[in-house]
């Protein structure tokens, strides 16, 4: 089991790049969840489950410790997540084929909504980096390198939990987030030198891309139906 959760441990060499059992995993889970929740499945969660808990073995050994936090959120969001779309409140479901029962019907945020929520994000994202930035000095036992980009990690970590719960209520601008954070994330994690995770986060930008545009064309096609 070492193997699956040691980023030292390596599974092969591409181009000179060395690759973990963690690293590999860790991607190919994240890929296939996120492929899933563009097409507005309901196997995105599960597979999520699986790899956030990769993920939190990664960051932790990288030192982006908000990152690590993050996964923690993630794994309880990944389980409020799966039962919402799977248990839409009474008028928000939709039957998505004969052979389902109703799945959570894809909607908008209310403009007020997505001000509120940007507004607490940059007040978070503010308050999370001043403690990143101090976490080995708090706690040393735990976390014995300084956090890597403290504030650039906590916003990207903020504006995902907004991403995430936006997604959970299935509202088509958790894309747009998605894809803010995507961008910045690309170049963070090409910069602490986990290269294949960066090309996927590249990639990542395009499938939220996507995934609004699927979503966007769902969600039109209600008023159609």
């Amino acid at each position: 089991m070492r193997h699956f959760f040691d980023i030292d441990v390596i599974f092969f060499t591409v181009l000179g790049y060395p690759m973990s059992y963690l690293e590999f995993l860790a991607v190919v889970t994240s890929a296939v969840a996120v492929g899933f929740s563009a097409r507005g499945s309901v196997w995105s969660w599960p597979i999520g489950l699986v790899n956030v808990i990769l993920f939190f073995f990664l960051f932790f050994q990288i030192q982006l410790y908000p990152d690590v936090f993050l996964q923690v959120f993630f794994f309880v969001t990944n389980l409020m997540g799966w039962w919402a779309w799977t248990h839409p409140r009474t008028g928000e479901g939709v039957v998505k084929s004969p052979n389902q029962g109703q799945e959570l019907r894809i909607s908008r945020t209310p403009a007020a909504a997505l001000l509120i929520w940007s507004g607490s994000g940059l007040v978070a994202t503010v308050v999370l980096g001043a403690f990143a930035q101090n976490l080995n000095t708090l706690f040393p036992l735990a976390f014995s390198k300084p956090s890597a980009f403290p504030y650039i990690d906590s916003f990207t970590t903020v504006m995902s939990i907004v991403a995430t719960f936006l997604m959970i209520r299935k509202r088509v601008e958790c894309w747009y987030v998605w894809l803010l954070v995507d961008l910045v994330l690309t170049g963070v994690y090409f910069i602490k030198g986990v290269k294949f995770v960066s090309l996927e986060y590249g990639v990542f930008c395009l499938i939220a891309l996507l995934g609004a545009f699927n979503w966007t064309r769902e969600y039109r096609g209600y008023r159609l139906a």
